[in-house]
């Protein structure tokens, strides 16, 4: 049976959620190890487009590039990407979702065109999409990016670990962002160290000073300082809390929440796998539904 498969990864916010919103930057990290698949397969009937559902639409906005929005196809996905966690997965299943459709009907397409029509699909699913998730699902390398201003990349080469774990509580983005404007002028303090934390780690990671063992001190220390200024957003949660004390008293570097907020996932930057086995242990002790590890 003839059949289409695209894949994609995940991604990690490293600093500068919330932030970003005002005009800060903000910087992503793709996750290469936690991917999302996509089969798309001959059906006896033709595609039926559901406008509410992300694979729906992502699927539908590469047959309508293709003019074959009459196919009779059928898909699948097998994903590795929880939801509503800040890891991308809208943007991954679009990204899978569209190469899937390329490669069923043996269509040429390029990063240009896949991006291009990845973000078509996310302005439907989402309004106001930044593009940063599908250009870091889309990326080998960290990105940081600036509202209005646009992408750049950066290389990491720490030769640490990056512990993702998932707290098993939806992220809720949009009562987060709420939460920072109810906050008024007293978020500025906080919106704008967040963006100096992170012009901290650009300029640690963009500069050959420091040896990557002090890097790793130094980024990790920054880390927790900006899981402080987002408890003082009301971004954080007492789960995420736990984990990111927990996290440093086993070693880590440092760690924060990741993402949206409210919920989803803590990261905890750790200097070798001896540390991130502390880690994961004591973080499955303190409930975590998953936890992986991504190497930068």
């Amino acid at each position: 049976m003839k059949k289409g498969i695209g894949k994609s990864h995940s991604k990690i916010i490293l600093i500068g959620e919330h932030s970003v919103v005002y005009g800060y930057p903000a910087i992503a990290i793709p996750l290469k190890k936690i991917e999302i698949e996509c089969v798309v397969e001959e059906a006896k009937t033709s595609f039926f487009y559901n406008k509410t559902d992300t694979l729906s639409v992502a699927v539908f906005t590469a047959l309508r590039h293709l003019k074959k929005e009459n196919a009779k196809i059928k898909y699948k996905v097998v994903s590795q990407i929880p939801p509503k966690r800040g890891m991308g997965s809208s943007a991954a299943v679009s990204i899978a979702a569209i190469r899937a459709v390329f490669d069923y009907f043996e269509e040429n397409l390029d990063d240009e065109l896949l991006e291009k029509l990845v973000h078509t699909a996310e302005i439907v699913a989402h309004k106001t999409p930044s593009g940063l998730d599908a250009k870091t699902c889309l990326s080998d390398k960290a990105i940081k990016f600036i509202k209005n201003k646009g992408f750049s990349y950066i290389d990491l080469n720490l030769d640490a670990y990056l512990v993702i774990a998932d707290t098993g509580i939806y992220g809720n983005t949009g009562e987060a962002i709420q939460n920072v404007k109810n906050l008024g002028n007293k978020a500025d303090i906080s919106l704008k160290k967040l963006g100096e934390l992170t012009d901290e780690i650009t300029k640690i990671l963009t500069k050959n000073i420091e040896s990557k063992e002090e890097k790793v001190d130094k980024i990790g220390k920054i880390m927790t300082k900006a899981n402080t200024e987002l408890g003082n957003l009301n971004i954080t949660i007492e789960k995420t809390d736990l984990f990111v004390k927990t996290a440093i008293e086993n070693g880590a570097s440092g760690a924060k929440i990741s993402g949206g907020g409210l919920g989803g996932c803590v990261i905890a930057l750790a200097k070798n796998l001896e540390i991130v086995e502390k880690i994961k242990d004591e973080l499955l002790k303190c409930g975590a539904e998953n936890i992986w590890v991504e190497k930068i």
